[in-house]
């Protein structure tokens, strides 16, 4: 790959218009703790303008605040100075290993491939004092076929005046006649100094004072099932003995991965990573993605299978073009002085997420594939669930999950990975907006809780510039054939209401003892095999609680040879009468599934033929990755009323797949409806 030579677009951002609501620098907050960051208004135009330092192999933006050093072609991030020290990313790593953009690809049918994306080619898109925009170029073509992904790569990175950090986002170009292509994962990943970035921090209850890249070396820590999971035996801290670190336990939904980050001590500096809109990532709202772990290491994640498996791999056929806009993503940088309690900089760092998202989408960006707020349009509307068997009237759809996503098939946009979404939660009475979309087709989605199934709105919607589209009420009709016999659980999408253990003491992290999200914890999984040793899981309905009696995960049992064996679980259940010539309706909501199957059985658990299978499915890795949900799986199962008894009955789950502890499903919910 040759290099081309620098150029300088300069001064393509002029009109002040478009700076409006830039980030200052210095504020104070939280009664009196002394944060330094970003501020709005008039103040942000006495700051220092934005200078561009090139050299021959470097690129410095700085703007009195920040200063940001970046290899030249590469466009890798060699260097962040704030706050009087030299740099935050990791001094002892090689270069091009502390601030980068990365992906994992392969061609049809051959392993993934890791690539740190080089640029080859540096331009200066927008220089003065209010900004400044740099590109750094990978360009393809087919002499490099095999050695590199078919796709041309533009890496921006722009700084603006009195902003406490700076932004990053690129461009994904693949041509009609480049050769066919899958990218497993591609993100933004910043490696911090360890001397000095010791606490972690992804939200209100999930922060804490993590090990050191140092306690995962051999002599101080023993390796558990995978290699991501330890257990801490001799870490530099004593306090953190005993503990299991896991990068996947630090995992969030898409809808919650906002701002996180690391806090240093001395001096009192925060380095978040602030994504203020979900709509270049995959998936959905309630896609997993990692977030910040030992390293110390904060990312960035667009596209990933991780708690999903290989449906959310975009695959490019041959004669497919493809271009998409990741980002940007904004680096925030904030300080507090050495009296105040350096926790204060989470405190602050939310207040400037919050900033982010309301300026979204950024009017600064220079490139063209990035469209303004006055491109893009709006949609509205209401959403009603109608239920007979719940209520004679329409139901609002309250805090619904509505999007609007490519077009496909009703649930479909959980496994899109190639556009755009773009979700919101409805409020309390159904109504939702969905501002800033992009111009393109698209089907509006939702789904609603407490009720099972997928919405979708029939006909395409048209997005283009500066456009509202109000859809007036529309209505969700759930799936429903007679009245509820019995049911267990919450249809949430998620089996966090079901019965989650205490982890082995043996294996804890001590940040989700008495938590919320103690499904976290590391070997959850095994515990099944403690709780019923020789007999499964018995669930009787009008007896049982499904918060204390239905376990989280149907997994295999371990045996004390150290195989494991299949498990089928029992719902008991009566019925006062039954009527012989017609069916009652099964519905099985999974939420979550690893190289399962699901195999019904009524009231003979020896039938050689189960009543429904549904073949292996999943390859989710939640059980593993300490997940509560997956992939949304809806079953519904006609159970001819021969089969069933005036009295007892007995629904037998089968669950025979065993070669690996970490096979299972999660149940979302469960329910037996009349005919």
């Amino acid at each position: 790959m040759g290099l081309c030579s620098s150029t300088r677009l300069k001064d393509q951002v002029s009109d002040p218009q478009r700076l409006q609501g830039v980030p200052g620098h210095n504020r104070e907050s939280h009664a009196g703790q002394h944060i330094h960051g970003n501020f709005a208004g008039q103040e942000a135009m006495s700051t220092p303008g934005v200078h561009l330092h090139i050299r021959h192999n470097q690129v410095i933006m700085d703007n009195g605040i920040v200063q940001v050093t970046l290899s030249k072609p590469d466009g890798i991030v060699i260097g962040v100075r704030y706050n009087g020290v030299d740099n935050l990313l990791e001094i002892c790593n090689q270069e091009s290993n502390r601030g980068y953009w990365d992906l994992v690809w392969n061609a049809p049918g051959s392993k993934g491939i890791f690539d740190v994306i080089k640029g080859t080619c540096f331009n200066v898109i927008v220089e003065n004092e209010e900004q400044v925009e740099l590109s750094f170029v990978r360009t393809w073509d087919f002499s490099l076929e095999g050695k590199y992904v078919p796709l041309n790569i533009d890496k921006r990175f722009v700084m603006l005046r009195g902003s406490s950090g700076f932004y990053s986002y690129a461009i994904y170009d693949h041509l009609a006649d480049w050769p066919p292509f899958e990218i497993g994962e591609t993100r933004i990943t910043f490696k911090l100094r360890k001397d000095k970035f010791h606490y972690m921090a992804i939200a209100d209850d999930r922060q804490r004072k993590m090990p050191l890249p140092d306690d995962r070396l051999p002599g101080r820590c023993q390796t558990l099932a995978y290699p991501e999971a330890v257990l801490l035996v001799n870490p530099v801290d004593p306090e953190l003995r005993g503990e299991v670190d896991d990068k996947y336990q630090y995992s969030c939904n898409n809808k919650d991965i906002q701002v996180h980050g690391w806090i240093s001590s001395d001096p009192a500096i925060g380095f978040w990573q602030i994504t203020p809109s979900d709509e270049f990532r995959s998936g959905g709202p309630l896609k997993q993605s990692l977030t910040s772990h030992v390293g110390p290491t904060t990312l960035a994640i667009f596209l990933s299978a991780h708690y999903a498996g290989k449906d959310l791999v975009p695959k490019f056929g041959p004669g497919e073009p493809w271009k998409k806009v990741f980002g940007p993503v904004f680096v925030y940088l904030n300080s507090a002085s050495a009296r105040d309690d350096p926790r204060f900089l989470w405190e602050d760092a939310k207040i400037q997420m919050m900033n982010e998202v309301e300026r979204w989408p950024y009017n600064f960006p220079a490139s063209e594939d990035f469209p303004k707020s006055h491109q893009r349009g709006n949609v509205r509307g209401r959403l009603l669930v109608q239920d007979r068997y719940v209520s004679n009237d329409y139901i609002s759809a309250k805090r619904a999950y509505v999007g609007l996503a490519p077009p496909g098939d009703a649930g479909s946009w959980q496994r899109e990975c190639k556009g755009y979404q773009f979700w919101t939660q409805a409020d309390n009475d159904g109504y939702f907006s969905i501002n800033n979309v992009r111009s393109g087709d698209y089907n509006l989605y939702a789904w609603v809780p407490g009720f099972i199934g997928d919405y979708r709105h029939d006909n395409i919607i048209t997005i283009s510039s500066g456009l509202d589209h109000d859809m007036g009420d529309l209505v969700y009709e759930p799936p429903r054939e007679g009245a509820t016999m019995w049911e267990i659980g919450i249809p949430d999408r998620s089996a966090a209401e079901f019965y989650v253990p205490d982890p082995d003491a043996s294996y804890i992290n001590r940040l989700y003892v008495h938590h919320p999200d103690r499904f976290r914890q590391y070997g959850l999984w095994s515990r099944y095999g403690e709780l019923y040793p020789e007999k499964d899981l018995v669930y009787t309905i009008g007896v049982s609680d499904h918060t204390k009696d239905w376990f989280f995960a149907q997994v295999p049992r371990r045996k004390q040879d150290g195989s494991h064996e299949g498990t089928t679980w029992q719902i008991k259940f009566n019925l006062s009468y039954v009527e012989r010539s017609k069916s009652h309706k099964l519905r099985i909501a999974i939420a979550s599934a690893t190289l399962a199957e699901l195999q019904v059985r009524v009231n003979d658990p020896k039938a050689r033929r189960p009543l429904f299978t549904s073949g292996l499915i999943g390859r989710d890795n939640s059980i593993a990755r300490h997940g509560i949900q997956g992939l949304y799986w809806l079953f519904n199962v006609n159970v001819p009323g021969t089969l069933l008894n005036e009295g007892e009955n007995t629904i037998f789950l089968t669950q025979p797949r065993c070669d690996s502890p970490f096979q299972g499903l999660m149940y979302d919910y469960l329910r037996l409806e009349g005919p």
